[in-house]
């Protein structure tokens, strides 16, 4: 499938950790030229489809805020502008009070299971003016990242208008990555951003909180190779460690610098990451 016809340039309405728009060049560099369908099966902010924009696209992630949000937007953009602009009209006469009001709505609505409207804007506000832009929950699941002071506007008109329009022909899921692409067949190309394994392997124990633990990277990897042999197209990325390098061991691996924005620790905003291929 031809990814490369003109549509309108799309991107990310929320900042992601670990989002892909600076490794873009390089993914579009190792892209097949022709597959059937897409699959991105931990999509995130999104940054990988939004910009190539494939014709016939499956997007999914187990994280159901996030997942609201793609679907709010695809059916009623302009319900989710009109509150989004209440909250940036009140946050800029009230300030980090009002933020930690809006944060404790988002965390009642996460509590009773409230997938809206007012819970997609919410997600998409306090992502916007969180510390970093990072999503995080604590062991209760509530949202517990700071304001970071910043007043500026949550949304671009345009580009959540042409992200709703290229939504409503893409199937979004809300599910564990091996069920989404139970219905890949031979020619289609999945692109697999999972949750990275730690730089260390002997960290795997913090990382278990965030829910991908060394069980989900071994059975990734095993997946990885069950669809090779199905004749998919995948390619996959994460840190240039050992562990990661094992794992996919006789597949192609490009290893590319990055930076890390979303890391407090100065000294580690450097890194390696690898994408790696079947093809």
């Amino acid at each position: 499938m031809d990814i490369l016809s003109f549509r309108p340039a799309l991107s990310p309405f929320v900042k992601w950790a670990g989002g892909k728009r600076q490794l873009l060049p390089a993914i579009a560099r190792r892209m097949p030229g022709q597959f059937r369908d897409y699959y991105e099966p931990f999509v995130g902010g999104g940054a990988v489809f939004m910009n190539f924009q494939p014709h016939s696209c499956h997007i999914s992630d187990l994280n159901r805020a996030l997942i609201n949000a793609y679907l709010q937007i695809r059916d009623d953009p302009w319900q989710v502008m009109t509150v989004l602009t209440k909250l940036d009209t009140t946050l800029t006469g009230a300030g980090a009070a009002f933020y930690y009001e809006a944060r404790e709505r988002y965390n009642k609505k996460l509590q009773g299971a409230q997938y809206d409207v007012e819970a997609a804007s919410l997600f998409i506000f306090l992502n916007k003016h969180c510390f970093n832009g990072l999503y995080r929950v604590n062991a209760k699941g509530s949202f517990n990242v700071p304001y970071n002071g910043s007043v500026r506007p949550s949304y671009d008109t345009a580009n959540l208008e042409a992200l709703s329009r290229f939504l409503k022909g893409v199937t979004i899921g809300c599910m564990d990555f091996e069920e989404a692409v139970l219905r890949a067949i031979s020619g289609d190309f999945i692109f697999f951003d999972s949750p990275y394994a730690p730089l260390s392997a002997s960290s795997f124990e913090k990382y278990t909180k965030d829910g991908f633990p060394m069980a989900d990277h071994l059975r990734l990897a095993r997946l990885f190779r069950t669809l090779s042999d199905r004749g998919c197209l995948l390619m996959l990325t994460n840190h240039d460690t050992p562990f990661v390098r094992e794992l996919y061991q006789g597949f192609s691996i490009e290893s590319l610098p990055v930076k890390r924005l979303i890391n407090r620790d100065a000294a580690h905003r450097t890194g390696r990451e690898v994408l790696i291929t079947n093809y």
